[in-house]
């Protein structure tokens, strides 16, 4: 018989790594045909074809070259015989028993090797497993993710997306997680993974297309004021959300961000909530440079060592992983009928009971209870009678939003996790449009409120119902003693409050 190999490699340590090799190269194989035929590509299947399976082909490999190795060294201490393929002869019933069912075994433990390939393959691929099984410590994500307008988009689509490369990328800056959680080792609150984001093109544009996003959408609010009475405002709005396409000219309206006439690029700390230094370019190569006023040169030195490019997720930085604020999540339940509105002061009460600081959520959810009853029973013990079953109901409903939006665990809330949309809660647009960004000749970032939105309607109980399709003056909500103008929403709806909050309180 000839022979193809030097007689070294005939030893059981080769001939098993040979097998090992064999095997994980027909398990790439077929897993990249997999991937061809399939009718979306996965990026999780790049965990077993281009990550795990070829480090087991370079384990085959090199137990095949240390076992010839060993095989040598045996020689050479002067055992001189030479291995033998073993002589299979068809003709014997053994041989031919002892063949065929080896040939069997071979074949069935291929076909479960790659049934259980695809499944694994299938399984990391889930949100499951994204959510439960290997990030246990991401429950804050995965329920405000069950919970979101993209509660249908797997989580790979937009943390991951398409190809091996990214897919190599996303794990390996993962495997220090995986040390974290499983040493707890981890962050509380897990930091968002900004710099770990690909960009918007290749995963939001995917389905959302800026270039026709146009006119304006309509916005409907309730709000229900702090007062014994639980007086009732409302606001609607147009919100100019175009213009995102260039082929009628570039206009005003919120897409204008990333319209193609435009590069919007800009210098920040790494949260990207402070951004001092913006640079708007356009397609003819004119170029403004507009800085803060508000901070120090060596701060905007620091900013232009972080220059991006402005994409969709500058604004919307949250679009699956939403903490909803206190304040709107009670509007809306008593504005839906979940908390009866004619409960004495239950809009407070149920902010004030939302906003307490609890260990975990065992003790929130009993506190919560105890401080609305205790409220009721304390001032107003005939509501606490007559009205029993609505307070009863306002307490689970507090309950439930406090299990959607709070994980003392994981000090994980609305006041960790900004969101850059709009700038009511957050300083969202006023990061630039803040009236402080000026050009070198004096020219302002635009400010003005009409440029994203115009309010339509408004209702208080000191105006009444007031509408105007060309627009109305803003009027706030409630009786402030103190001024609003010049100042940010946030500093009264914020995280960090002013002074200005409290005293009009």
């Amino acid at each position: 018989m000839k022979k193809y190999l030097p007689s070294v490699f005939l030893n059981p340590i080769s001939m098993a790594g040979a097998f090992l090799a064999a095997l994980s190269f027909g398990l790439i194989l077929f897993l990249i045909a997999l991937d061809l035929f399939a009718k979306e590509s996965s990026p999780y299947i790049g965990i077993l074809a281009f990550v795990i399976l070829p480090m087991f082909l370079i384990l085959g490999l090199l137990l095949i070259s240390f076992g010839a190795y060993k095989e040598r060294q045996r020689r050479k201490q002067g055992d001189a015989s030479i291995r033998e393929f073993p002589i299979v002869d068809f003709n014997n019933p053994k041989h031919r028993f002892a063949f065929t069912a080896f040939v069997a075994i071979t074949v069935v433990f291929l076909v479960f090797s790659a049934f259980g390939s695809f499944k694994a393959y299938e399984y990391t691929d889930s949100d499951e497993f994204c959510g439960t099984v290997c990030h246990t410590v991401m429950e804050p994500e995965y329920t405000a993710y069950k919970d979101s307008p993209h509660s249908r988009v797997g989580c790979a689509k937009c943390h991951i997306g398409s190809g091996a490369d990214w897919f190599v990328k996303a794990k390996i800056s993962g495997s220090y997680q995986l040390y974290s959680v499983t040493f707890n080792k981890y962050s509380r609150p897990i930091p968002t993974p900004i710099e770990n984001l690909r960009p918007a093109q290749q995963t939001c544009e995917q389905c959302h297309w800026p270039k026709h996003f146009y006119s304006e959408k309509k916005l409907d609010r309730e709000y229900f004021l702090p007062d014994e009475k639980n007086s009732r405002e409302s606001i609607k709005m147009l919100i100019k959300i175009g213009e995102g396409k260039t082929d009628e000219g570039v206009r005003s309206g919120i897409h204008w961000h990333v319209n193609d006439a435009n590069e919007i690029y800009y210098g920040s700390d790494k949260s990207r909530q402070n951004i001092p230094y913006v640079v708007w370019k356009t397609k003819d190569g004119k170029e403004e440079i507009f800085q803060s006023t508000n901070v120090a040169k060596n701060v905007i030195d620091e900013a232009k060592k972080e220059m991006r490019r402005m994409d969709c997720l500058d604004c919307h930085n949250r679009p699956s992983h939403i903490y909803h604020q206190p304040d709107q999540e009670v509007n809306h339940a008593i504005s839906m009928g979940l908390i009866d509105r004619s409960l004495p002061f239950i809009k407070t009460v149920a902010v004030d009971a939302l906003e307490k600081d609890y260990a975990n959520k065992a003790e929130a959810l009993s506190s919560i209870n105890d401080y609305i009853s205790t409220f009721y029973s304390g001032n107003y013990p005939q509501v606490a009678g007559s009205k029993a079953q609505s307070v009863s109901q306002a307490i689970a409903a507090v309950q439930k939003l406090y299990g959607r939006n709070y994980f003392p665990e994981m000090k994980a809330d609305w006041k960790h996790y900004p969101n850059n949309i709009g700038h009511l809660y957050y300083d969202g647009c006023f990061r630039c449009h803040d009236g402080q960004h000026k050009t070198s000749s004096g020219k302002i970032i635009n400010n003005k409120c009409e440029s994203c939105h115009t309010i339509i309607a408004q209702e208080t109980p000191k105006t009444g119902k007031r509408m105007d399709v060309d627009g109305l003056s803003f009027v706030h909500p409630g009786e402030l003693s103190g001024s609003v103008q010049n100042q940010k929403c946030t500093d009264c709806h914020g995280v960090n409050k002013s002074k200005l909050a409290k005293a009009t309180e």
